[in-house]
């Protein structure tokens, strides 16, 4: 029945079930749901609720809707388990679930779990703990296949029909010596194509793409919409073979980066709290820290009018072009900022790139800018018919078009260079430089021209 329906009425009908303690009917549309959609249905209960519904929960499923769940929903039901529940959630996590968990948790409550694990799992978990947060190290997982090139195709289904169930991934299978050294990687698709007395090294890819431990994750995630992997192998710095990366981590990564520029972009620090579990409190916090650096930095245009105030009160008409000129140019440099920031999270523009940028910016902005310049030349003359402003606002429109391109342009690859995120550079702080840039610009070009007229 619930496949019959959409997101909402699914959670509607689930919820009006709990409500009338229908819990075997409740159970069975549990158990046909995607565990992904049973996280989000315990998101939407009240706290009190949500272990209750986990307990209901099949054995085979609670721990693959426990690694969906909210960092915040994980640690409310913990709380609520017994030592025994709690070990047993532990035994069916996948180390990097359970890592990815811990790291979110309160110290009292990591010594609790660590404690109640087992002690081969409590040392993985410990070493997968030391990687720095934004590490490849920190989102592999051990739950790996591991084969030996002397094996023959039949010896390697065996052994994977032997040990796949507990394994986060089967597809991808990695080739090791006996100290872990990686030497090549097949697949299931070529041992079942292959014959059963082939042996492993006949068949594996000896050009393993790799990374280390302490690669930035966030380039390790690019590299499966790079080459089209399930699984990247993750190797130590004598190549030996510690994790391996899969796809839905690296989906989640990209996800988290995204969130995170974005928030940027906009001038918000970044949270990873949902927005209707955050306070208010905290969303103040973080956003008003940016409003404040780009209301000081606003200011600086308030100086600037003052300071050519002989040149607006001589020229009036020069003063209702101001939001026009300002927001052009703000617009330009959002968008050649936005461009390379894209260019630069999908590895096509590099600092290096940084004089084929400026080039590539100029001769775009002079077409935009003798485009909108003879537009705005054209209006005045037709509107005002004033000859000095319409040639002033013209040449303004130029200058300031190619300037906030260019400013758009080079400073997110100059802030990578100097390893600041290049999101910083987006949208608000570059609409600020600008602003105040272009105004500088106007009023000297309209000082030059009414000396000459």
């Amino acid at each position: 029945m619930a496949e019959e329906m959409n997101e909402e009425q699914n959670f509607e009908y689930l919820t009006e079930l709990l409500r009338d303690h229908d819990y075997a009917k409740l159970i069975y549309e549990l158990r046909h749901d995607n565990e992904v959609d049973v996280a989000l249905f315990m998101e939407s209960l009240p706290d009190d609720e949500t272990a209750f519904i986990f307990r209901m929960l099949p054995k085979e499923m609670s721990a693959e809707v426990f690694a969906h769940l909210e960092s915040e929903t994980q640690r409310r039901v913990v709380e609520a388990f017994t030592d025994e529940e709690t070990t047993n959630m532990l035994d069916q996590l996948f180390i990097d679930d359970a890592v990815d968990f811990l790291e979110e948790m309160p110290a009292n409550m990591v010594s609790r779990i660590l404690r109640l694990a087992s002690p081969a799992k409590r040392q993985v978990i410990n070493r997968y703990l030391q990687y720095p947060e934004d590490s490849a190290g920190s989102i592999m997982t051990a739950e790996y296949t591991r084969l030996k090139k002397d094996m023959t195709v039949a010896e390697a289904i065996a052994h994977l029909r032997a040990v796949g169930e507990d394994r986060e991934t089967i597809y991808t299978l990695y080739v090791t010596d006996e100290y872990r050294f990686l030497e090549g990687v097949t697949s299931v698709r070529t041992l079942l194509l292959a014959k059963d007395e082939e042996r492993i090294e006949d068949i594996m890819w000896r050009d393993v793409i790799r990374a280390t431990t302490d690669a930035d994750r966030e380039e390790v995630a690019q590299m499966f919409y790079r080459y089209d992997f399930l699984s990247i192998p993750i190797v130590d710095h004598e190549n030996r073979l510690v994790g391996i990366v899969t796809v839905d981590d690296a989906v989640d990564v990209l996800q988290e980066e995204n969130t995170e520029d974005f928030e940027k972009m906009a001038a918000i620090s970044p949270s990873e709290k949902p927005y209707l579990k955050t306070s208010f409190l905290e969303l103040g916090k973080h956003r008003i820290l940016w409003l404040l650096i780009l209301m000081v930095s606003g200011m600086v245009n308030g100086v600037i009018l003052q300071k050519n105030e002989a040149a607006w009160t001589a020229l009036p008409l020069l003063v209702s072009f101001i939001p026009m000129l300002t927001d052009t140019g703000g617009n330009v440099g959002a968008q050649s900022s936005t461009l390379m920031i894209r260019g630069m999270t999908l590895g096509e523009i590099k600092f290096t790139d940084i004089f084929k940028v400026i080039m590539k910016e100029s001769a775009t902005s002079l077409f935009i800018g003798v485009v909108l310049a003879a537009l705005s030349f054209v209006r005045i003359m037709i509107f005002d018919k004033d000859i000095v402003a319409a040639a002033i606002l013209a040449t303004a429109m130029m200058v300031t078009i190619f300037m906030a391109a260019i400013v758009g342009g080079i400073l997110p690859l100059i802030a990578k260079r100097l390893k600041i995120d290049p999101a910083i550079m987006a949208a608000p702080l570059i609409t600020t430089l600008v602003d105040a840039a272009s105004l500088g610009i106007y009023f000297a070009i309209a000082t030059g021209f009414m000396a000459i007229f």
